[in-house]
């Protein structure tokens, strides 16, 4: 049994294959997550319910279990959207890179063969799409 904050086996799994640079992208629910993401990327399909789990959820589990050397956003038209953002700053470690991305050149970020799982949640916020980019385990 593993006693860690992050529990899911297939999460573990792609986690433990990716390697520095790899992408990881934690989608709010309105994601186009068949249209958007690559047919070779790993997708795990946690959206229980609208509103569960939260990006914000997704991320505290991962952080707990990987390095992250830099984070992607998309750019939002004005400041009101900017609270989710802030929420992911706050568990990300200070020095990461912080990226926001026009829509279209977030989607083909996300559509790139770097990125090795997408994590569908219920999240209805907008402009709660997180792209993370791997880092390296520090010894």
């Amino acid at each position: 049994m593993i006693q860690a904050k992050l529990i899911h086996p297939e999460i573990l799994g792609t986690l433990a294959a990716c390697g520095h640079f790899s992408r990881i992208l934690i989608a709010d629910g309105n994601f186009p997550v068949a249209t958007m993401t690559l047919a070779t990327t790993k997708r795990v399909f946690l959206n229980l319910t609208p509103g569960l789990p939260t990006v914000t959820q997704v991320l505290e589990a991962l952080v707990s279990a990987t390095p992250f050397q830099g984070a992607c956003v998309v750019a939002p038209p004005d400041d009101s959207f900017r609270g989710v953002h802030g929420e992911y700053r706050t568990l990300l470690a200070p020095d990461i890179a912080w990226e926001e991305k026009e829509r279209w050149d977030f989607y083909g970020a996300v559509k790139s063969t770097d990125t090795a799982l997408v994590i569908a949640t219920g999240d209805i916020r907008r402009f709660a799409n997180l792209l993370l980019t791997v880092g390296v385990v520090k010894f």
